[in-house]
């Protein structure tokens, strides 16, 4: 079996990464370590040059980037095409996949089947986030959805909402979470009491506005905590930083013992995770949420959305917190119980820790797959 993902996201070392690019890390060295030959193609976002790689069996293509005002996504599209057919010609390929957008442009080869892992489209965010669906972005996606043969759904939840704007005209489709590297070790660092983190785009559908409120209330009454958050700033279409607004609308007393890091690698995101007192990810939409369970990994105690899919994720009061993230209070009252029980909220990580071994092992995820891709081919 040959399994060709398209994405334009797969980990490059020295370079900061989402979510989407750790999981397909996680699972592409699964694969090749049954004997499956997988291969990454997409442009490349980091240094915009031609790049091979091989990451322990997995084999990365990284096309030189093109930029023309207007012509970029066909320039683009073009490239992956003609490498995708040369490639079959020499190396046959059994199965390509990509996100919601992915197969848009992607001309079909006779003999391989397409899927789509939904990890959140245009149509699902655009909904969260109260915006009007894009044209041309809503259009690529119906294009590419009546492409696929099949389609894997990271949570309940992604699939149910998606299901609200997109059809899946009746083709296989399955339910398979996101595959966690169980075997990272938890660093040997020192936590820090006072530390609470955030990890995500800093922006206002992760929640970043109410944390800030909640964190005001929280030092209220405990003027140690520290509030650090991990990842890039979102910028308006005007150009104007999200973090330099947010500063603009509150009072300089909201962002005391507020700091914001930026993008980090992902090594050091998980020393500052094993660092950290308590994790809070209050998004307001998500698919499955890989920080949440990349910190539950690390025994943290993790306080996440009460919505979406966090109660697939997160048992409340058993394996982690769950909140209203539109309400300040809410998450500041979570962070407030977390920070006068140490020996409950602790117990919450040891917990997470053991569910996320067990129900995200890259082993266990790594069988759903191949049945499900077996499926399609035998289709």
């Amino acid at each position: 079996m040959h399994i060709c993902y398209i994405t334009h996201e797969y980990p490059k070392k020295g370079f900061s990464h989402g979510g989407i690019g750790t999981f397909l890390r996680t699972i592409s060295r699964a694969l090749v370590n049954t004997g499956v030959q997988v291969t990454v193609v997409g442009i490349n976002q980091y240094t915009g040059s031609y790049e091979e790689e091989m990451d322990e069996g997995v084999k990365i293509y990284r096309l030189p980037q093109k930029k023309i005002k207007g012509l970029t996504w066909w320039l683009n599209a073009k490239a992956v095409n003609t490498f995708l057919k040369q490639l079959h010609i020499t190396q046959p390929i059994s199965i390509i996949e990509t996100p919601e957008l992915g197969l848009a442009f992607i001309h079909k080869i006779k003999g391989i089947k397409y899927v789509i892992r939904t990890h959140g489209g245009h149509h699902f965010f655009a909904e969260a986030e109260k915006r009007g669906i894009n044209k041309w972005k809503g259009y690529q996606e119906r294009k590419s959805f009546k492409k696929a043969d099949g389609f894997i759904a990271v949570s309940h939840y992604v699939k149910d909402h998606t299901s609200k704007f997109l059809n899946f005209e009746g083709k296989p489709i399955q339910i398979i979470n996101y595959a966690i590297d169980t075997k990272i070790e938890v660093p040997n660092v020192e936590v820090d009491s006072n530390k609470i983190l955030f990890a995500g785009t800093v922006c206002d559908k992760k929640g970043v506005r109410q944390l800030v409120e909640a964190f005001k209330k929280v030092r209220e009454k405990y003027p140690d905590q520290k509030l650090d958050l991990y990842g890039r700033d979102w910028f308006y279409p005007n150009g104007d930083s999200y973090i330099g607004v947010l500063k603009s609308e509150y009072h300089a007393s909201y962002f005391e013992h507020v700091t914001f890091y930026g993008s980090i690698t992902f090594e050091d995101l998980q020393l500052n995770y094993a660092q950290a007192n308590i994790c809070v990810f209050p998004s307001h939409m998500e698919t499955q949420g890989l920080v949440a369970l990349e910190s539950m990994l690390l025994k943290k105690t993790v306080i996440f959305s009460e919505y979406g899919p966090g109660p697939e994720t997160i048992e409340h009061q058993k394996t982690g917190l769950l909140c209203d993230v539109y309400n300040p209070d809410d998450i500041a009252k979570k962070i407030i119980w977390c920070v006068e029980n140490p020996e409950g909220a602790k117990q919450l990580g040891v917990n997470a820790q053991l569910v996320v071994k067990k129900k995200y092992d890259p082993e266990i995820i790594l069988k759903k797959n191949l049945e499900f891709y077996n499926s399609l081919i035998s289709s």
